[in-house]
């Protein structure tokens, strides 16, 4: 009897306790700022504290994003049922669109603009939903600024790699370039420099003289709006005549350089972010891990 006595006190004492501690925070917010969607039996639920740090102010902002999140949320569950049931009925894109909702976006982009890049298992892989609010004309800058980046990134790495292979023992500047590659342009003479302005700047006009219509001709609305007869990244520089005349193998090695690019750019910034980490270049982390 004296155990069931004393554990009945702690229990009801824990369910005083916790009923006090749980009004007191409820009814603090609420005597501030009477929202509703606190339902029993959790009440307002916040786990992770954030309304205890905001004020009035940020927590009308905190319903603002539920409440709109929520009715997004709600659209695109019903878009997700819906897509999906009538796969293959539909009077839209030519009822061509199928296969799971989350790959329909990519299907009815490809539909109003094909561009090469977009692989399997991913397809057209955008989570951060750029394309979603662009038209035609933007995508193809944005295609343009991809496989430009791509290119550069390509020549950075093997930059990266060959400066500090060749540190010591290259005729460039008498061999006196030494340490990781991310110092070796603060090490170059002033006149490099120069040269090296120059020809970036050449080549850039190059490109938006090929590429871009000119901004006297070009309407107010759309600004950066390229030629009609331009592909993205063909600015007719071809030395060694590898295009390929046949469409398909066009757009194979087209993906091909893109993969590469795009390789090259998560290579680059890991090869910057390791030497500006412990001050090593990449040669040596290649050769004292071996």
């Amino acid at each position: 009897m004296k155990t069931a006595a004393v554990l009945t006190l702690l229990i009801g004492y824990t369910s005083a306790f916790t009923s006090v501690r749980n009004t007191k925070s409820t009814t603090a917010l609420s005597a501030t700022l009477d929202l509703p969607g606190a339902l029993d039996p959790v009440g307002f639920f916040d786990p992770l504290g954030f309304a205890e740090k905001a004020n009035d102010a940020t927590l009308l902002r905190y319903r603002e994003a539920e409440i709109t999140h929520g009715r997004v949320a709600m659209l695109a569950t019903i878009g997700f049922l819906v897509g999906e049931k009538v796969e293959g009925s539909s009077f839209l894109f030519d009822a061509q669109i199928s296969g799971p909702a989350i790959t329909h976006l990519s299907q009815s982009l490809s539909a109003t603009l094909d561009l090469p890049g977009a692989l399997d298992p991913v397809g057209f892989f955008d989570p951060l939903g750029f394309a979603e609010k662009a038209n035609d004309a933007t995508l193809l800058r944005y295609r343009e600024a991809e496989i430009t980046h791509g290119r550069v990134a390509m020549l950075a790495t093997i930059g990266f790699l060959v400066g500090e292979k060749v540190e010591g023992s290259s005729f460039l500047f008498d061999a006196q370039i030494s340490g990781p590659a991310i110092t070796h342009l603060s090490q170059v003479p002033n006149g490099f420099w120069i040269i090296l302005v120059t020809a970036i700047g050449a080549a850039e006009e190059f490109r938006s003289r090929t590429a871009f219509v000119e901004p006297g001709n070009v309407p107010v609305d759309q600004p950066g709006l390229m030629r009609d007869n331009y592909y993205p990244g063909d600015v007719g520089f071809d030395p060694l005549g590898i295009k390929p005349e046949d469409p398909e193998e066009f757009e194979i090695m087209v993906t091909k350089e893109l993969q590469h690019g795009r390789l090259a750019m998560l290579a680059a910034s890991g090869f910057l972010a390791q030497e500006l980490t412990d001050g090593k270049g990449i040669i040596e982390h290649l050769t004292s891990s071996s």
